[in-house]
């Protein structure tokens, strides 16, 4: 038993531990990348992990048992060497982590992997659990096997190693909560410090919320503004409180006007969480539908959650509100300083939507505007008037604004029109998760000439009403030429819902991965085709 704990012992046991770890942590990158998708959600993160669908965790088990199979064969195929065979065995090890993460570096993340001192921190944590655990599960085997005493079992002593990959995720959680007692803190300072950096300063903010067309709505509201003001806006979809933070935090807010705020929540009380934080001067509501029900449970909890910016909004503010059936419960409510669009105040008329854009006339306060962009969809007229409103209200003349809409861009990634080299027109909504959204996705797609062809892995985050909705998806592919179904969240409801509609059979596949469905259009696509893909969803999804 004194050779167990040798001197030379220890070493063997940090060497295998340090080698073995750094390989398990270059494995778990990919699930870390994961985690961060989550916002370090340990359980959502932990609920991805195991699902039967993941392939990553499949991937994971492969690995465990080629290790567990080709180490004792190695080790059981030069036990005539006695103890040698044992460092023998670890060979395998070496080899087929190496290969794994060669492999899965071709598993690339949809939602690119962005290497932050957060994930480098909880690498490093990783790394240490690693080192740590094989190191005593090392010395544990060796004292097992030693009072045993069965020399050639002795030999096969770190063979159990190799069902250490199954517990990756397990241990991304535990390095995780570890660094949660820094990282909570932490953030909690960066978010101070952000707001009262606000407090501070004399710019202006405007809080953009609602269910769906929050980027769209920003990025419109962005472009008027600038025409007479210097205007600072959340970049992307940055709509959490740490977003937001970073972007204050990162600039020089004396050099703007307005500072435009994108809201996200998945819980009741974080609209309001980041009301307190911005203290918004003028908002704007998009729109309510069951975007997210999932965690908010019920629509009443959503509705009560958005409308928590009215609340947030500072007295004196303006609030701009979308027009649905949710919005004006909060809008007959409201004691501020209001507008509701698509009502009398707000009238879109003689709305015209094309391949190549809209255009439409826009009635705001007894001032008619003449409105064209290249956006496309119906929808679109409603994000318009929405900025339009809040931009009129705040001092941008007409001519600037009929300007600033004409030479709008693209949002990326929702409803953006791309050409391809060969003749294909590309629609991206690979952001589009809402139910609203994917209805004007699919309206838009088939106004355009040629075959028709959509790739959608569906809508989540709905709760109850997830069958229903994806039910609906599917019949609304009716005049659809080519159904492309990726994963297996909820294509089948899709599959069930575009069949009813009489989307032929042979006109729908079903695919496991993006990867697989791009396949299929390298082989299909041909000149004058249109391609939609609807929400490419993040890789917690799948």
């Amino acid at each position: 038993m004194a050779e167990v704990f040798s001197l030379s012992s220890i070493i063997e046991y940090c060497l295998i531990a340090v080698v073995m770890g750094l390989l398990m942590g270059l494995c778990a990158l990919r699930p870390i990348g994961a985690l961060q998708q989550t916002n370090y959600n340990t359980s959502n993160f932990f609920r991805w992990a195991v699902k039967k669908s993941n392939m990553t965790y499949t991937r994971l088990m492969l690995l465990a048992f080629i290790l567990i199979l080709f180490s004792a064969i190695t080790t059981l195929c030069f036990s005539f060497m006695g103890i040698i065979s044992t460092y023998i065995g670890l060979c395998p090890f070496l080899v087929f982590y190496l290969a794994y993460i060669y492999a899965d570096e071709k598993y690339a993340l949809k939602v690119k992997f962005k290497i932050t001192g957060r994930v480098k921190r909880l690498f490093l944590t990783l790394i240490c659990v690693y080192v740590v655990s094989i190191f005593i599960l090392a010395i544990v085997f060796n004292v097992l096997t030693e009072l045993i005493g069965i020399d050639l079992l002795f030999n096969f002593r770190y063979v159990p190693l190799g069902l250490l990959p199954l517990l990756i995720p397990t241990s991304i959680c535990v390095a995780n909560g570890i660094n949660s007692s820094y990282e909570n803190p932490r953030n909690r300072r960066f978010i101070e410090k952000a707001k009262i950096k606000l407090e501070e300063s004399n710019i202006k903010k405007i809080a953009i919320t609602g269910s769906y067309a929050k980027t769209s709505v920003k990025n419109i509201l962005h472009a008027l503004l600038s025409e007479k003001y210097n205007v600072l806006a959340t970049p992307e979809s940055y709509n959490t409180p740490l977003g937001i933070a970073k972007t204050i935090n990162d600039n020089d807010l004396s050099a703007y006007d307005y500072l435009i705020v994108e809201m996200g929540a998945r819980h009741v009380g974080e609209i309001k969480e980041l009301c307190d934080m911005v203290k918004p001067d003028n908002s704007i509501l998009t729109g309510i539908c069951p975007q997210h029900l999932e965690s908010f449970e019920t629509m009443d909890a959503i509705i009560k959650t958005k409308g928590e910016i009215i609340d947030g909004t500072q007295s004196g503010g303006y609030i701009v509100f979308g027009n649905d059936e949710n919005t004006r419960q909060l809008f007959d409510v409201c004691a501020y300083d209001k507008v509701l669009i698509e009502s009398d105040a707000v009238k879109i008329e003689n709305l015209t939507s094309t391949v190549d854009g809209i255009k439409f006339k826009l009635s705001l306060k007894d001032e008619m505007y003449e409105l064209q962009t290249k956006l496309l969809g119906e929808h679109n007229a409603k994000n318009i008037s929405l900025a339009v409103a809040m931009a009129s209200k705040l001092g941008v003349s007409k001519k600037e604004i009929e300007k600033a809409v004409k030479r709008l861009n693209y949002v990326p990634h929702r409803l953006q029109k791309l050409q391809a080299v060969n003749g294909v027109t590309i629609l991206d909504d690979s952001y589009n998760s809402s139910v609203n959204g994917a209805a004007a996705a699919v309206k838009t797609l088939k106004m355009f000439s040629g075959r028709k062809i959509i790739v959608t892995p569906g809508l989540v985050e709905l709760g109850v009403l997830k069958e229903d909705a994806n039910f609906k998806l599917g019949e609304s592919l009716k005049e659809i030429d080519l159904v492309i179904l990726v994963g297996e969240t909820l294509v089948t409801i899709i599959k069930d819902g575009a069949k009813s509609a009489g989307v032929d059979d042979t006109a729908i596949k079903l695919v496991p991965t993006l990867t697989v469905a791009q396949d299929i259009l390298k082989q299909e696509l041909k000149a004058g085709d249109t391609v939609l893909f609807l929400n490419d969803l993040p890789d917690i999804y799948n």
